[in-house]
């Protein structure tokens, strides 16, 4: 739970770039509780907005900057975040992390979420010792036991690794197992396993200009009560593109939005399907913007379609 007076002076001096037009911001102190969703078929919620560890946060990882990934997982932390998604193909991404979230006493304080990929380059299948060592690796790295979540990366070989992922969750290592992709030639495959394999997350890409999930794959996920960890929120570096330069519309404050992160990432988590998304971050005064957007009022179905044409003008 954080007030507005707590959330500007945290975002002042982490360097967060606000918006300087007060109609932007709550207008009362009130405490913001960071909002959840519930795990399908459990009770256990999670905080809607999390953190990625591709792109930069890896990058960082691989240059051995510790200081930074503990800082960005401590505000991950501290200010009501729980998700952290990684994967063994992300660099050193969850050796640093691991190991840093271990030394902080931040890892049983996290949701785990890493993924399992084997299968070669240009390859079909995946060797069964070679997954099993690569899920070993995890736990070590990761330092927790049992993984939180660990998903099939890109719809790889999931008869031999979701295979593997179920015994390991038979045995009580695993809680949640799921597959991920972000690529449209695999949304059909995707479809397929979500109608014949009892999966408990998909992780896929969904932004307010990548609609594409709202049309089967968020609603076979709440008919089969499947959780949804959305990757790619801001479009990659699509999405900033397009706003460069341009300012928040003041329209926004109706739903508590201050900055652009946000207001990219309230319209994701404002789909009901989404459990969370987990956009990635090197840098704590954005982990603790994204944060933002875990806060105050989400968009109804019509300030959602305000949103989107709103966006899609600015072209």
């Amino acid at each position: 739970m954080i007030t507005r007076r707590e959330y500007l002076k945290l975002s002042a001096l982490a360097g967060v770039a606000l918006a300087i037009n007060p109609k932007l911001l709550l207008a009362d102190d009130s405490p913001r509780e960071v909002i959840t969703r519930v795990i399908p078929g459990t009770s256990e919620r999670l905080p809607v907005v999390g953190l990625g560890s591709s792109a930069s946060f890896s990058r960082v990882a691989g240059e051995g900057d510790t200081d930074r990934i503990r800082a960005v997982l401590q505000a991950l932390v501290e200010h009501g975040g729980k998700v952290f998604d990684t994967a063994p193909s992300y660099g050193e991404a969850e050796g640093v992390a691991g190991r840093v979230a271990r030394e902080a006493g931040l890892a049983q304080r996290l949701f785990w979420a890493t993924k399992l990929n084997v299968v070669p380059r240009g390859g079909d299948t995946a060797d069964v010792d070679a997954a099993r060592a690569q899920l070993e690796q995890s736990f070590a790295r990761i330092g927790k036991d049992p993984i939180d979540l660990v998903q099939v990366h890109n719809m790889a070989d999931p008869p031999t690794q979701l295979g593997l992922l179920n015994e390991y969750k038979q045995a009580g290592r695993i809680r949640y197992v799921g597959i991920t992709t972000t690529f449209p030639r695999q949304y059909a495959d995707l479809e397929a396993l979500m109608r014949n394999e009892p999966l408990d997350f998909i992780g896929v890409d969904y932004a307010i200009d990548n609609r594409t999930m709202e049309e089967r794959i968020f609603p076979l996920a709440a008919e089969r009560g499947i959780g949804v960890l959305v990757y790619a929120p801001f479009g990659r570096r699509r999405l900033w593109e397009q706003v460069e330069g341009k300012q928040v519309p003041e329209w926004a404050a109706e739903w508590d939005i201050a900055t652009w992160g946000q207001f990219f990432l309230k319209f994701v988590v404002s789909n009901p399907v989404v459990t969370a998304a987990t956009p990635s971050t090197s840098r704590p005064e954005h982990m603790i913007d994204n944060l933002g957007a875990a806060t105050g009022r989400l968009p109804d179905e019509a300030g959602r379609q305000r949103m989107v044409e709103y966006v899609a003008a600015l072209d």
